[in-house]
């Protein structure tokens, strides 16, 4: 996929991050899940309306993607989220055997947000990280004005 079509889907979990920051009980953090060039998954974080700590929007998606393609797998899919996920979606992205996941704001930016992960998370190398759970950053100020 071109980088434009990425940008535009990333662009789309961006827009559910702003509907949760938005909505009551959501939270500020959007993801979209896609195959082929259609989205099979869409929204933003509902820990707070759910009061179910692992709704991150990213888990939630990779949820509802597996129920939408009645599959274990989500080989040939690529996450978009509007942040680095942290430790329990990285988790579940790499059980979901996603292609790739593109992401906005870095989760140094989510921290001087407020949103504080595990030191075990900050402590890693960044490096590997991105390389062992296929993590590429684009439109990072859009997804930090989110926060603002």
């Amino acid at each position: 996929m071109e980088q434009q079509l990425h940008e535009n889907f990333l662009r789309k979990a961006i827009h559910w991050a702003r509907q949760g920051k938005a909505s009551k009980g959501g939270g500020a953090f959007g993801a979209v899940i896609v195959k082929d060039g259609i989205i099979i998954a869409e929204g933003h974080n509902s820990v707070g309306a759910s009061t179910d700590c692992t709704q991150h929007a990213e888990l939630a998606m990779i949820q509802q993607a597996y129920v939408k393609m009645r599959t274990k797998s989500l080989t040939g899919c690529i996450l978009y989220t509007s942040c680095e996920p942290c430790l329990m979606c990285l988790g579940a992205t790499r059980w979901a055997e996603l292609d790739a996941v593109y992401y906005g704001a870095s989760a140094t930016d989510a921290k001087e947000a407020g949103y504080i992960y595990s030191d075990l998370f900050y402590n890693s190398h960044s490096g590997k990280r991105h390389q062992e759970f296929k993590l590429k950053q684009l439109l990072r100020d859009e997804a930090v004005a989110v926060w603002n």
